[in-house]
């Protein structure tokens, strides 16, 4: 019974070991499936590359190195690379925000402290620093040591450009191409046939016409974006990307310990003459100060504002104009027409009385007056044909000389005017009757107002010389003052 049990087992064993048929022939069609289908699923196309995104581009400029020698090199793609030819893509406006600081009170940088560039290559900054993490000093590590504008900062092509890039820059006058996109002149450079015959269209980056030491600001933490914006946000830089004179006062405007050795002079930053004068004439034009600065800018209404500005601060203008620029206009050589209202030989007598504005500020009194009076016969050294009849310069004696002091004495005048005196009177006239009777015979009448004695020491120790004119140095009125 039990081997009878036993050799039923063995054979339900051997039963089960073997495979169906329609088993083997649904694998069978499983496997060709997979052959047929399978090798198209593995190879999914590559996503098509963003809009003005150059990731197609070299893959960012990865080569393959087991690329066979003599292989042809690569091509652009049709229509050229869009990306790295502006700020932004499509020549967008960039953000107000990314742009160096003081943009909002000069929004385009001056062409006389930044002359015009000519770019002629492709760069965009936000893949370099965004994709492929590298810093301002990866390409720009010459600023971090330099001293001067005319340092060179731009990257050396085959200190840096070839670590990455399928090229050979060892040799500007023989550049060799690689066989990889990245590698190609027309690559970086624009223009027609960039690379034909090692060629490129020169790129031109004139000097600014300031001083500034890239490596003093760097000393003191100044990162690259207080002076240039955010260059990381970007793609190509640009002069707008260049610092203005608004945002530099951040830091050279402070006043007190805040300042520190930032300066506000202009010297400080502006190249000058050897006489410490701006230099203001450039290739470009003349430079010339913002709107915003002292309220200074220099528009058609200028020349009814600037005697406000110069009033406030003459050495602001002094730092570009000498005296005599002033008083070639001021003193009558080139006058404009309007300086003075058109009825003004009538009305200027009140206005010499109060002088306002200033007769000296232009005019010499004892000749350009004194001369005008003379021929007009209203000088007391005029010829007598031509003085009008019954016509006096002055009041009557009665009035104008002799004591009592009335109203139209001439005392109450000289001390309202004293130049409209000196016009056409020398100190002598008035030493004849003022003088102390031992100095050229005076008359001894004192000019000095009440209380003089008490504040005679303090006229005397600043200027000396007015009183000698009628007090002789032994007089005892002079030794007081001493």
């Amino acid at each position: 019974m039990d081997a009878r049990q036993d050799g039923r087992r063995r054979a339900r064993r051997n039963e089960a070991r073997v495979v169906p048929g329609w088993v083997a022939i649904v694998a069978c069609l499983g496997a060709l499936a997979l052959a047929i289908v399978g090798p198209e699923a593995a190879a999914q196309p590559k996503p098509p590359a963003a809009a003005g995104d150059d990731s197609a581009e070299a893959a960012d400029g990865d080569a393959d190195e087991g690329d066979a020698e003599g292989e042809a090199p690569a091509k652009a793609p049709h229509g050229g690379y869009t990306s790295g030819l502006h700020p932004m893509p499509a020549d967008a406006e960039v953000p107000l925000a990314w742009m160096p600081p003081g943009t909002s009170a000069t929004p385009v940088p001056s062409d006389e402290i930044y002359p015009p560039q000519t770019l002629t290559i492709r760069f965009n900054h936000k893949k370099h620093v965004k994709g492929l993490k590298q810093t301002c000093k990866s390409c720009h590590g010459a600023a971090y040591t330099s001293g001067a504008v005319t340092d060179r900062l731009l990257p050396k092509p085959s200190e840096t450009c070839d670590n990455c890039h399928d090229v050979d820059h060892s040799d500007l006058t023989q550049v060799k191409a690689g066989t990889n996109e990245n590698g190609q002149c027309a690559y970086c450079h624009i223009g027609e046939n960039a690379g034909s015959d090692g060629k490129v269209a020169p790129l031109v980056l004139p000097h600014a016409n300031l001083r500034f030491p890239h490596a003093k600001h760097v000393s003191r933490n100044i990162k690259c974006s207080q002076c240039h914006g955010r260059v990381d946000r970007i793609e190509l830089a640009t002069r707008d990307q260049l610092p203005r004179m608004a945002g530099c006062f951040t830091c050279h405007n402070m006043s007190g310990a805040a300042q520190g050795e930032a300066k506000s002079d202009c010297d400080v930053c502006h190249v000058t003459r050897p006489d410490g004068r701006l230099v203001t004439a450039f290739a470009t034009g003349d430079l010339l100060p913002p709107a915003w600065l002292h309220n200074a800018g220099h528009t058609p209404d200028w020349l009814e504002r600037h005697r406000q500005i110069a009033a406030n601060d003459s050495a602001f203008c002094g730092s570009c104009h000498s005296a005599n620029y002033c008083t070639d206009c001021h003193d009558g050589k080139i006058r404009p027409r309007n300086v003075h209202p058109n009825d003004f030989l009538s009305m200027h007598p009140q206005a010499a009385r109060q002088d306002n504005p200033r007769c000296v500020s232009c005019h010499q009194e004892q000749t350009f007056c004194a001369d005008c009076h003379r021929r007009t016969g209203v000088a007391r050294d005029a010829p007598s044909a031509a003085r009008p009849t019954g016509r006096r310069f002055h009041p009557p004696p009665a009035e104008w000389t002799t004591a009592p002091r009335g109203a139209k004495h001439h005392a109450w005048e000289a001390e309202r005017n004293l130049n409209a005196c000196v016009s056409c009177h020398t100190e002598r006239d008035c030493a004849t009757c003022h003088a102390t009777r031992g100095a050229s015979g005076g008359q001894g009448l004192n000019p000095h107002p009440l209380g003089f004695e008490s504040k005679c020491k303090t006229a005397f120790s600043r200027n000396p010389r007015p009183c000698l004119v009628c007090h002789q140095s032994s007089d005892r009125f002079v030794q007081r003052c001493q």
